[in-house]
């Protein structure tokens, strides 16, 4: 789990746009970041299991 201080510094405006760094905003992830989603792949994943997110099916092969 991130820490306090990096997930709030993560949400803040920053100066410049190339400083932005992508959190998920459920738990705070800072890799393994979907940017289609806003997600990171463990709460992704997670939530397609469940069905919250619309358009998403588990793939069989």
């Amino acid at each position: 789990m991130a820490t306090t201080a990096k997930y709030n510094s993560a949400f803040e405006k920053k100066k410049f746009q190339v400083r932005k760094n992508n959190r998920c905003p459920l738990c705070g992830r800072p890799r393994a970041f979907m940017r289609r989603f806003n997600m990171c792949r463990m709460c992704f994943r997670k939530l397609a299991l469940n069905g919250d997110i619309p358009g998403v099916r588990k793939s069989s092969w």
